[in-house]
């Protein structure tokens, strides 16, 4: 059976098609082999009644019983290691198609991968990357020069312009105080009725002013 087998599916001309075919016939037969492993079961639980039944009463029938339940309880054997044989069939062909599709799929991208890097090595990949950093320092060069001051052919000297900058300092510092010199000053004004002690301080501080002017006057 195994030799049919082999024959069926031609060694290494195996399809995916074939495949399934095979596949589908080995589960159609275990199939069957599970109904007649059915039918012997039954056959087996029949003549087992039937021998107890007449184990007493007609011996000879109950021994007859016993060889038809033994010749089926061999068949229901062979039949059961034939079922394992064809499991064991399915399972190694369902291994082997899922290995072989694995395999074609790898061989597809180590092929896709080739391809990729049929132009490309690692001189011209290491070529690639050192022109690529000499454009990104040029392209640096060249923005650094246009944002700087000497470019535009402008010569500035950071002295003089230090000098420009405190001068500039000075002259807004002097228009702050100029305008503060004219600024109006706003004294609180009087009140408009003054304390009578406020006015009998002041009378006497006159007073004291005239006598003193007087003495000063008689020397």
């Amino acid at each position: 059976m195994m030799a049919g087998f082999m024959s069926y599916f031609g060694g290494r001309r195996d399809t995916k098609q074939s495949t399934r075919d095979a596949i589908v016939t080995l589960r159609q037969q275990l199939q069957m082999i599970e109904k007649k492993e059915e039918y012997i079961q039954k056959k087996i639980e029949t003549e087992t009644t039937t021998a107890r039944a007449n184990a007493i009463s007609n011996k000879t029938l109950a021994t007859a019983a016993l060889k038809r339940r033994k010749v089926a309880e061999q068949e229901l054997d062979r039949l059961q290691g034939t079922k394992f044989q064809l499991e064991t069939q399915v399972t190694t062909l369902e291994s082997a198609s899922f290995n072989a599709e694995t395999m074609a799929a790898m061989k597809k991208a180590a092929g896709a991968l080739k391809d990729i890097h049929r132009g490309l090595s690692i001189e011209d990949v290491d070529k690639t990357v050192t022109e690529i950093q000499d454009r990104m320092r040029d392209a640096d060069e060249v923005a650094e020069a246009i944002s700087s001051t000497n470019y535009a052919g402008v010569d500035l000297d950071t002295d003089d312009l230090q000098r420009e900058l405190e001068e500039l300092e000075q002259e807004q510092m002097d228009s702050v105080l100029a305008g503060a010199e004219h600024a109006p000053v706003h004294l609180p004004g009087a009140p408009k009725t003054v304390p009578a002690k406020q006015v009998a301080e002041e009378e006497d501080e006159e007073t004291e002013l005239k006598k003193l002017q007087a003495e000063l006057a008689a020397m």
